[in-house]
């Protein structure tokens, strides 16, 4: 029944958690600075809580990647995934967690090991969903940024990719809704590539293909900025963290509206959320159909 579009409805984004990476950060050393991550822990706490004020409710919580500071092998690691689980086990259960994988979660060049023990502990790296008409994509995007120790699972990747845009073509989806770690890009499609992007061929033949599919919107995070851009009508949405900040931005999530025709967001800082919830004009766009 979920083929079927039921009127709109709203997700809520966030990204990069991050346990560990203020205290790193602060001592200058990313490697093993990671040691605290108590401030981290109070603003997962916040907005598990904004989420869960909300009325009516999101359709789910999607967390893009970066859940954690520890990269694999490294000390601190399982002590901050049990510390998110455990602030995460206090989302309201009628709003489903959805995890996407991120260059923290699997190494910034994964191996089979260390995405398989990310799946053991937070589900599948890429799988596909639908929710009243609108297909959504969750994929590995490390598998996109060096998959020179995996490359037989970035294959299957890209065969699985191609087989669900053909189903979703087939269901005629209202929408078709990407979710991945790694941006595209941040601001122009062309743009050169860094640490925060795609490489430019690779990053092209998404792109290419996206278009074709008919994706409306990627939404990632990893950049620990807001920033977007667009490429034939494809709109690349780059989150803010719920942790540490990079930018000028402040801790957040993206509250999403999915509408017949377009799909409509906005950024809102931890506390605006906690004490104003949604503002009239995005309610107003959850109503009119319903």
């Amino acid at each position: 029944e979920e083929y079927q579009w039921k009127g709109p409805f709203y997700f809520i984004q966030g990204a990069d958690p991050q346990f560990g990476l203020m205290k790193a950060l602060a001592v200058g050393d990313t490697s093993n600075g990671d040691d605290e991550w108590g401030e981290e822990i109070k603003l997962a706490e916040q907005a598990v809580q904004a989420i869960n004020r909300l009325n009516p409710k999101p359709k789910f919580f999607v967390l893009c990647g970066d859940l954690i500071h520890g990269m694999p092998g490294t000390r601190w690691r399982k002590d901050q995934e049990q510390d998110l689980k455990n602030v995460l086990k206090n989302t309201d259960q009628d709003i489903p967690l959805v995890f996407v994988s991120g260059n923290h979660d699997i190494g910034n060049t994964p191996t089979r090991e260390t995405i398989e023990n990310y799946c053991k502990n937070w589900g599948d790296d890429y799988f596909s969903f639908w929710v009243g008409g609108v297909f959504f994509l969750v994929l590995n995007s490390q598998l996109y940024f060096d998959s020179s120790k995996c490359p037989e699972l970035k294959q299957a990747q890209d065969v699985w990719l191609n087989e669900q845009l053909a189903v979703a073509e087939q269901h005629k989806c209202k929408h078709i809704i990407v979710f991945q770690h790694i941006p595209l890009f941040l601001r122009k499609p062309d743009e050169g590539h860094d640490y925060f992007n795609l490489e430019n061929s690779v990053r092209q033949e998404i792109m290419e293909k996206f278009h074709k599919a008919g994706v409306k919107a990627v939404f990632s995070g990893h950049y620990h900025r807001n920033a977007g851009g667009s490429y034939k009508g494809l709109e690349m949405v780059v989150s803010s963290a719920i942790g540490c900040q990079l930018g000028e931005d402040t801790h957040g999530l993206r509250v999403v509206v999915v509408t017949e025709e377009k799909i409509v967001h906005r950024y809102y800082s931890l506390n605006e959320l906690s004490s104003q919830g949604i503002e009239k004009e995005l309610l107003d766009m959850l109503a009119k159909q319903n």
